[in-house]
């Protein structure tokens, strides 16, 4: 498969940026944050996503899909990246569908993909239990007891966990914290009794919730793949996650470039656009070069998921990307504000919300850092 769009997936990246532009720009998402919003979302915008089809793009067609792939899900992705579209998509769609997708029964698939696709249900993964991504370093404990098991434990930076309707919450049947074997994904649902979330405001307006567990009673039938291999799922998982986050902060960087260059036309500092000067010209170059090689680390790894490439080769391509895309969106962002002078550091600007972005998203699922260490690691070194 060719490392480029074809029309179909540019007709639909086209489409993307016209909804995002017009329908969730983002002044909708200063007016959510402003209105201190308790979804963090629009509804009827997120409605209207689905009935576009994104919740459905990746998934197969039996289970209400469109199975168009990653890559299509990619270029909507990074439209809402450049607008900084608060909606569910992320979470539900590239994190909760994607593990029900890797890991579920066919019921399971039947019954959650379908309702995902067909917007009726919004999903979340409990994973993180510390301040640091670490997978495997899982505390929270799942008993076997009669016909199911109790959930106990804490997770916190559940992104969209305050609106999801199910959770999939990784607990450890067996072995010690840290240990990759023992791991169990259960499907929680986020009413059930003993299941307490607190909702957390994020710096960059993105949703995110702290969750306790509390002697949770789930059946054998809520367990997501096979008991004590759950990292068999959660892994992959991760990994298209993390390309999903690339994605989408690939759209962001760009958008953040792109305004910047524009204020370096327009404002004028001894009788002359500042764009003109050297130093500043040195500079956007080399903004310019990053962003182009972030655009080729997100669309081999796209590329690769719709290809269908063996895991390993899967996991350096996501971790490449998301370790490029971090570094090239910490930069822009900054550069965005520092090229914009004082009043880069004013609300009334938006250049400001994307280094907020910028920071969140970095630690979504691994900062830079994780993933240059994870690299080299899967490189043998």
């Amino acid at each position: 498969m060719s490392m480029i769009l074809n029309e179909e997936q540019n007709m639909l990246k086209d489409s993307a940026k016209d909804f995002c532009t017009n329908s969730a720009p983002i002044e909708q998402m200063r007016k959510l944050r402003d209105e201190n919003n308790v979804d963090g979302f629009d509804r009827d915008t997120w409605k209207s996503m689905v009935e576009l089809g994104w919740a459905g793009i990746p998934f197969p067609e039996e289970h209400g899909g469109l199975a168009f792939g990653y890559k299509g899900l990619g270029v909507v992705t990074e439209e809402t990246g450049r607008t900084l579209t608060c909606s569910p998509l992320f979470a539900s769609v590239w994190v909760g569908g994607t593990a029900v997708n890797q890991g579920g029964s066919d019921a399971q698939k039947a019954e959650l993909l379908s309702a995902i696709a067909g917007g009726e249900m919004l999903m979340s993964l409990a994973l993180e239990e510390s301040h640091r991504h670490s997978p495997y370093a899982i505390s929270t404990t799942a008993s076997a007891g009669g016909d199911g098991y109790k959930l106990n434990g804490s997770k916190t930076f559940v992104l969209d966990g305050n609106v999801a309707d199910k959770l999939i919450v990784v607990a450890r049947t067996s072995g010690d914290t840290g240990d990759r074997d023992g791991l169990t994904l259960f499907l929680v649902d986020a009413g059930a009794q003993g299941v307490n979330v607190t909702p957390t405001k994020m710096v960059d307006s993105r949703n995110a919730a702290n969750i306790e567990l509390s002697d949770v009673s789930v059946g054998a039938e809520a367990v997501l793949g096979a008991v004590d291999k759950g990292a068999d799922v959660l892994d992959p998982t991760l990994d298209i996650a993390c390309i999903g986050i690339s994605a989408e902060m690939l759209g962001g960087l760009q958008e953040c470039f792109e305004r910047t260059v524009e204020y370096l036309k327009e404002r004028e500092q001894f009788g002359v656009p500042i764009g003109s000067f050297q130093a500043l010209k040195h500079r956007a170059a080399n903004m310019f070069c990053e962003v182009e090689l972030s655009k080729s680390c997100v669309l081999e790894a796209l590329t690769a998921l719709d290809e269908g490439r063996d895991a390993e080769e899967i996991a350096k391509l996501a971790s490449l990307a998301k370790a490029k895309v971090g570094e090239t969106y910490n930069l822009v962002s900054r550069e965005g504000i520092q090229m914009h002078g004082g009043i880069g550091m004013t609300d009334e600007f938006d250049i400001g919300f994307f280094i907020k972005r910028a920071a969140v998203s970095e630690q979504t699922f691994g900062d830079v850092n994780f993933h240059r260490n994870r690299y080299g690691e899967l490189e043998g070194y």
